[in-house]
């Protein structure tokens, strides 16, 4: 998180057992209150595969009565989708119950489950066909900058007046540190950039961090091309191939063009869900086991 921690006031917390460390909870201040970092996509505590439910409401507690003994009144928490745990992981769940903690926001993710794929739509394979029609190519590698510079970055400006959340020093820096999980794709007509996609990976799930083409994608099939060879293909053999949220002002509007595009290749909807807790109710979770 170092790339970005100029913006942010990290209170990240680290939860021990005697010397051992049990736990983790990446986070920052922000107007007196504590957030599972904004700098991050995914939140919630990080806890070890073997972490069994009394050691993860023990950890929980702990930050909890730490962040309320500092004056901390709230904490607000954005959870793990489930696609990203390792194993079965929903101890947060039941605790956020307990604790009656307050739901304040949901984003809406398209998610496809590539060991039970439905077949893309027949819309999106005319797309395909126009492409191929058309001689496009794909490239893959650590070359950030066509894409950002030609496709990305004006895109933004001219659509939402914003720039990416990831500068271009700044994902070429990451994917320098990590070269095997962020991968630049590159649609080309000859050697025009016409369309990409930045895609984060892990073990078992391919995550979409930014989609962009020029303004004749419709005409080329630039982007329907490249998606049937990111699913079909590339990642066909992870669990999950995640394009992420199509939500607006916060989680209460979704862009029905980019979400209907994204269900047209099998994706269906998993949810994010985001809590405010009440820091000085950790003391419910001394009764819970009978």
């Amino acid at each position: 998180m170092e790339y970005h921690e100029d913006r942010f006031m990290d209170h990240s917390l680290l939860i021990f057992k005697e010397n051992k460390l049990m736990g983790l909870l990446p986070a920052n201040m922000s107007e007196g209150i504590v957030i599972s970092h904004q700098g991050l996509s995914y939140g919630g505590l990080v806890v070890a595969k073997k972490a069994k439910f009394s050691e993860v409401m023990n950890m929980f507690k702990a930050v909890l009565s730490f962040l309320s003994s500092e004056g901390l009144a709230e904490l607000h928490l954005k959870t793990m989708p489930k696609i990203y745990c390792q194993g079965p992981s929903d101890e947060m769940d039941y605790l956020l119950f307990l604790l009656q903690a307050e739901q304040k926001r949901v984003d809406l993710a398209s998610t496809i489950d590539l060991k039970h794929p439905l077949k893309i739509q027949s819309n999106r394979m005319e797309g395909v066909k126009k492409a191929k029609k058309q001689g496009l190519s794909i490239s893959e590698g650590q070359d950030f900058l066509p894409f950002w510079n030609e496709i990305l970055v004006p895109n933004l400006k001219i659509q939402h007046k914003v720039q990416p959340v990831h500068s271009l020093e700044e994902i070429a820096a990451l994917a320098s540190k990590f070269p095997k999980n962020i991968v630049q794709f590159i649609v080309y007509q000859g050697d025009t950039v016409v369309a990409g996609a930045t895609i984060f990976e892990v073990e078992h799930l391919a995550h979409v961090q930014y989609i962009s083409a020029n303004q004749e994608k419709q005409q080329l099939g630039s982007l329907d091309f490249l998606f049937h060879y990111l699913i079909t293909e590339r990642y066909k053999d992870k669990r999950y191939f995640d394009f992420g949220i199509s939500n607006e002002n916060q989680g209460k509007n979704l862009n029905e063009g980019l979400l209907y595009w994204k269900e047209c290749f099998g994706a269906r909807s998993i949810a994010q869900s985001f809590y405010t807790i009440q820091t000085k109710n950790y003391k419910i979770l001394d009764s819970v086991f009978i």
